[in-house]
């Protein structure tokens, strides 16, 4: 299949799904368009610069009312909201883990302070950029996905854990375990009074400091070597890496990077369950 050809194809399935939106009367795309587009850039893991000159070399004739190359840009940010409606439905059990997309080099390292690239560990080795958190079902469809810099612990996305905390168990390793709180520990303080026998000292408890986050109640943590039914997440990541090249991306603010990754969730949802099976398979979809 073409170029051209999938395109048209996926506009329709995002036509049927988005048919309820409707387009401002000053616009030049309908939002229908402006995901599929969105889509496209998703599957075809480029930059701004280059995607765009893409759609004007081989796509002109589809979208002949094709907006200036940032207000086209702007546009996906501002459509992001419509990519959860390709979202799967929560399932009895569900996988989360974290991925570690690089942005910057790190000597470009907070040169402003509206980056939302942070130094953090991903894969045992130290990146600049952020960490995506990703909760799967049973069959590797994307559920829901959050995201945030990389110098945060996997215990922040509890929040994003708790949104099915009444539908769906979701599996996670041992890096989304929360601290257990430290013992409270007893010191033996200073005699009162002269007059005190010896034996007779005061105790004091030594402030502990706030507690640390308790586990959500819907997540399991799985030792290593047990429940290995979540290693689905890591074939989802393999294709991320291998087919939709997100492990190094260009996006410096969070509104344009969570629109991308928006797209991207969307996009492998879409591909994946193509036929109405799932099957974790990109490579045929690689533009």
């Amino acid at each position: 299949m073409t170029a051209y050809d999938f395109t048209i194809e996926l506009f329709c399935r995002v036509d049927d799904v988005l048919k309820e939106q409707t387009k401002h009367v000053l616009a030049q795309l309908y939002p229908s368009e402006v995901v599929t587009l969105g889509l496209l850039q998703a599957l075809r893991g480029e930059g701004n610069c280059a995607f765009y000159r893409w759609v004007e070399k081989e796509l002109a004739t589809l979208f002949p009312r094709l907006p200036e190359r940032t207000r086209l840009f702007r546009l996906f940010v501002q459509f992001e909201n419509l990519c959860q409606q390709f979202l799967a439905q929560p399932t009895l059990f569900g996988v989360a883990d974290s991925f570690g997309i690089e942005l910057v080099h790190p000597w470009r390292e907070r040169r402003t302070q509206r980056e939302v690239a942070r130094k953090g560990l991903s894969n045992h080795r130290w990146i600049v950029g952020a960490k995506l958190a990703v909760v799967t079902d049973d069959c590797g469809q994307i559920v829901g996905f959050q995201v945030k810099g990389a110098n945060v612990h996997d215990t922040a996305f509890h929040t994003l854990i708790e949104t099915w905390k009444e539908t769906m168990i979701v599996l996670a390793d041992q890096g989304f375990k929360a601290q257990d709180p430290a013992p409270k520990k007893k010191a033996q303080g200073k005699k009162k009074k002269a007059k005190q026998t010896q034996g007779d000292e005061a105790e004091e408890v030594l402030p502990t400091g706030p507690l640390a986050p308790t586990n959500p109640v819907n997540l399991k943590i799985c030792p290593k070597g047990q429940w290995n039914e979540r290693m689905i997440v890591e074939t989802v990541f393999s294709l991320f890496t291998s087919v939709l090249h997100l492990k190094k991306l260009t996006h410096r603010l969070l509104a344009p990077l969570q629109a991308r990754l928006a797209y991207t969730c969307a996009a492998f949802n879409l591909c994946t369950a193509w036929n109405g099976e799932v099957k974790l398979q990109l490579a045929s979809f690689a533009l």
